[in-house]
């Protein structure tokens, strides 16, 4: 999962990039601090692996991982190439999806590049230009298209139509994400490589004064939005996020108590992450190493066991399964055995998030 940090310049983006990933990309009171992007992997925090970690003592834990890139902070006309325009847009359509930073609160001491706090038109000025990138980009596609029109190819074909269908929602204002297609309109469109087709997940930077609450105006109205297009919200205060990081597990852990929350912001934001994107995680695990490893929702055991191996999708022949719930419950493996608890799964079993699974193939 790779997903692209954007907003208006001084929104927090930095901050927010320094905080998941202790990278330390440059924060500063002025517009295009950030100029390259930055790259960051985190680790993904799950209870659960920490609890088969001590019972199987492994060799070695690998928790899954997100890849966060810090894009620089677009402006109005960036699709034209002001700021640093174009260049930033590139990088937007290489990531998986949009998390989209939108200055929730008010500090005097920090400049707003708008001259006042105001998300909806923040969050427009962004939607615009991505939408005029998208349009551009689309229109290119719908040349090549026209041109090859005559020839008598269904793809070919379908392409045209549903690019017309795509540039004439977009030209209307709407992100390409908010059009309803079929299920192979949908596959198409992936090969679109179109910005506004992404999922977006707002991160609402609110101030130290919000939390716990973590609700004020500004909030409502990113929400507000946010439903309408069927796009997920999330609030953290970047600034405590950042100082947190810095922080060892015990301090951690004392410092959130003082602000009467039970974990990281950070930790809300990948989980919504995860359920934009509807991701789930199963596990392996045994002496040699426990492993958490990450799947869309719906795969079949077969895909699942490509995402360790292709020889595993390919020889598969059946998967033994353990509810993590149910071990977790019965304390080992022998009891949940005892219990009549380990499944034998076929090609045709969908796993489920917090699934055991030990693969067995034949190639």
């Amino acid at each position: 999962m790779k997903l692209g940090i954007v907003g208006l310049p001084n929104v927090g983006k930095s901050t927010l990039f320094n905080a998941i990933t202790k990278a330390g990309a440059g924060v500063a009171n002025y517009p295009f601090c950030t100029i390259d992007p930055n790259l960051g992997v985190v680790t993904v925090t799950d209870n659960r692996l920490d609890f088969l970690k001590k019972l199987y003592k492994p060799n070695k834990t690998t928790f899954a991982t997100v890849e966060f890139v810090d894009i620089a902070g677009l402006v109005k006309g960036a699709s034209n190439g002001e700021g640093l325009g174009n260049q930033f847009l590139a990088h937007i359509r290489e990531t998986t999806a949009i998390v989209h930073v939108v200055r929730c609160f008010e500090v005097k001491d920090i400049m707003h590049v708008m001259g006042e706090v105001n998300p909806l038109r923040d969050m427009e000025i962004i939607d615009t230009e991505l939408i005029l990138s998208d349009i551009e980009s689309i229109s290119k596609r719908l040349e090549r298209l026209e041109k090859n029109a005559r020839v008598n190819n269904k793809k070919t074909f379908a392409e045209r139509e549903l690019a017309l269908k795509v540039k004439a929602h977009i030209d209307t204002g709407k992100p390409a994400r908010t059009l309803k297609l079929d299920d192979d309109e949908r596959v198409m469109l992936k090969d679109f490589f179109l910005i506004t087709a992404k999922p977006v997940l707002y991160a609402c930077n609110i101030a130290e004064g919000d939390l716990p609450a973590i609700k004020n105006k500004y909030v409502k109205t990113v929400e507000e939005k946010s439903r309408k297009e069927n796009s997920q919200t999330v609030s953290v205060c970047a600034k405590i996020e950042a100082e947190i990081s810095e922080l060892s597990e015990e301090d951690q852990e004392i410092f959130l108590k003082d602000l009467e929350l039970k974990e990281p912001g950070l930790n809300h934001l990948i989980k919504a992450g995860y359920n934009l994107l509807d991701l789930i995680t199963f596990f392996t695990a045994g002496k040699d190493e426990v492993r958490a490893w990450t799947i869309k929702k719906g795969f079949l055991a077969p895909q699942a066991a490509g995402i360790i191996h292709t020889d595993f999708e390919k020889g598969f022949i059946r998967a033994a399964v353990v509810s993590f719930d149910d071990l977790f419950r019965l304390g080992n493996e022998k009891a949940v055995k005892d219990a009549g608890l380990l499944r034998i799964e076929g090609k045709q079993y969908l796993v489920k998030d917090g699934d055991i699974i030990e693969f067995r193939f034949n190639v």
